[in-house]
């Protein structure tokens, strides 16, 4: 064929890395001789690659594996606990949030700290509290092999450029340049949504939708993220549901996250903060009652174009709106019933988010991960001292 080429040794050894890390992950309890049959390769390659990766750190060898019959048995290898860990960093407009992963995806510490964002000062913040996150990792005695960092903007996918973060008042800023250090930045919808799929519902389709000041939506289809053309699908917080509406911080009038959002929720709730409409909800306030069925109307609004257009069979509720879920629910459903025809044959599933408030910086943290699972080759090659890379050869 045209345009291409043989497979040179570092291709070879970059797809066999991720096929042994990959059995690993998937199958935690298999000994070099279950990674060979599982994978295909042969034992002296797969025993070569697992020597690699517990060099690394990135797998740990156990006890001999537990299986019935005749001859010697293995050593399970497994993802090392203290091999590099995917550190979440994620900038709302009212908070910072860190989250710590190992390789397994476990939770092993985070943070959240409460502040106005909107402000020139946010990337000395940031980079504060990028800086203690890390210290953390050092306390834990763990590497850190990445940094994610969600924010409530159009993110280009190509080079993490934020376009326009309205919330914050940001437009085209780049993050590496700002904070001084490459970072994977997505927009926190769809590292939420991400963090879903990995951690929580095993639907393989559904839009997940989080309010918070902003609101943010990220579609899953076939367990994929759909995130449009330049990265900038989801965005779900503009869409107009009240045309005549009072007017967005992009610059419209009427979005979804203006009638909405957590502010215009707590100003018709007469409510200072989410744990005081709670409060007010869980005693039968009228005015919070009142304020929860008006927002569930028009982010059914929205919502119904979602499915209406990509035929996603279920919501996911995250954020705010998980904590709402209660007293959102039956409006929510009433008003997808009401616009959705095909929810006569097929109704619209609407599912509180298992991860609430915390997705987003999961999800951040866990691609970092993702992406060592799916490469090892590139972590190895970039944080190996030289001299024990060319030694392993």
């Amino acid at each position: 064929m045209i345009g291409t080429r043989p497979a040179g040794q570092h291709t070879v050894r970059q797809h066999n890395a991720a096929l042994v890390l990959g059995a690993i992950a998937d199958g935690p309890g298999a000994s070099r001789a279950g990674l060979s049959a599982t994978t295909g390769l042969t034992k002296a390659t797969v025993s070569s690659v697992v020597d690699r990766l517990i060099a690394a750190d990135l797998v740990a060898e156990g006890e001999p594996e537990r299986r019935v019959g005749p001859g010697r048995r293995g050593t399970v290898v497994s993802l090392s606990p203290t091999g590099p860990h995917g550190l979440g960093i994620e900038i709302g407009v009212d908070y910072l949030a860190s989250c710590l992963v190992d390789l397994t995806g476990t939770v092993r510490a985070e943070e959240v700290r409460y502040a106005d964002n909107r402000t020139p000062r946010v990337f000395q913040r940031v980079s504060a509290f990028l800086r203690k996150a890390r210290e953390q990792a050092e306390v834990l005695g763990v590497p850190v092999g990445g940094v994610g960092i969600a924010v409530p903007g159009v993110v280009e996918s190509a080079g993490g450029l934020v376009r326009l973060a309205p919330n914050l008042g940001w437009r085209d800023v780049d993050l590496a340049d700002r904070l001084g250090e490459t970072f994977t930045v997505a927009n926190e919808a769809n590292f939420a949504a991400l963090a879903e799929l990995w951690h929580g519902t095993a639907l393989p389709d559904f839009v997940h939708v989080s309010g918070e000041i902003g609101i943010g939506a990220g579609i899953v289809l076939d367990r994929a993220l759909f995130e449009g053309v330049r990265g900038a699908g989801g965005e779900i917080g503009h869409l107009p549901v009240a045309p005549d509406g009072p007017p967005c911080s992009c610059g419209a009038n009427g979005c979804l996250e203006r009638m909405a959002g957590q502010e215009e929720i707590l100003r018709l709730a007469g409510a200072e903060t989410v744990d005081d409409l709670i409060s007010a909800l869980e005693s039968g306030d009228d005015a919070a009652g009142a304020a929860v069925t008006t927002a569930a109307g028009h982010l059914g609004i929205g919502l119904s174009t979602v499915v209406n257009l990509m035929d996603v069979p279920a919501v996911v509720l995250g954020g705010t709106y998980a904590r709402l879920e209660p007293w959102l629910r039956e409006p929510l459903l009433a008003e997808l019933k009401r616009r959705v025809p095909s929810t006569a044959w097929s109704p619209v599933r609407v599912i509180r988010s298992a991860l609430g408030t915390g997705a987003a910086v999961r999800g951040a943290a866990g691609s970092v991960i993702r992406g060592i699972l799916a490469d090892p080759e590139h972590y190895l090659t970039t944080h190996w001292p030289s001299d024990q890379d060319a030694r392993a050869r």
